[in-house]
This record gives C-alpha cells, structure tokens and sequence, in this order.
C-alpha cells in the first residue's frame, strides 16, 4: 500500500467507496466518471503502478483480476452483447491513477479503438 496512492486509499478503506466485490486480493467499485452504463474498476489490493510491473510474481493476481471483472459482467447481463476489460498503462495509455486496475465497461456499444 501507497499511502499518497488514491486507489490504495480506497482498497484499504480509508476512502469510503461502495464496494460491488472484496475479497483478500481486491476490490471493485464504480468509477467515478462512467464511460458505459457498466463502468467498474477492479483494483488490487496490493500497489502495482501499471502494467509494466507485472511479472511472473504477480501474474495470478492479473488473471484473479480479469476473473472478477468477467464475474462482475456476468453478474450485471452483460453476457450477451458483449463487453470490455481494459488496462490502461502510462500517460498516453490513458491511465490517471498511478495503481493498476482494470477497467468493466458494458451496457451500450462501445466505440471502435481500432
């Protein structure tokens, strides 16, 4: 845990957010600024910047994380037409919070990134 990380702040608790999912490895919550009618974050419980400090260490706790964002979509409909999990990474990958999460969205088509 960061204490100057905001996400850490709110795994940890001492932010107040509504949690949609906790358990021993994360937490997953509502972004703030909704993208999608289904726009949820699933952030580790553990500080990792991004996705370049993913190793081998810490690649079961990526996959735990895509679980619960699949579980979470699942959990919400939003099986049949589809959804996106994303990670961002870096300024110009559009991360804005310095702590890896993962990212639900769903709920409308989403606009093509290709």
């Amino acid at each position: 845990m960061s204490a100057d990380c905001l996400f850490c702040r709110i795994a940890g608790g001492g932010i107040p957010a509504a949690k949609l999912h906790d358990d021993a490895l994360c937490i997953a919550v509502a972004d703030i600024a909704p993208k999608a009618p289904v726009h949820l974050l699933v952030l580790p419980k553990v500080h990792l910047s991004g996705a370049p400090e993913i190793t081998g260490n810490n690649e079961a706790l990526i996959g735990h994380l895509v679980k619960v964002a699949a579980d979470l979509a699942r959990e919400r409909g939003l099986e049949r037409d589809g959804y996106r999990i994303v990670i961002n990474s870096g300024v110009h990958g559009g991360q804005t919070v310095q702590h890896l999460h993962v990212h639900l969205l769903g709920g409308r088509p989403l606009a093509d990134m290709g």
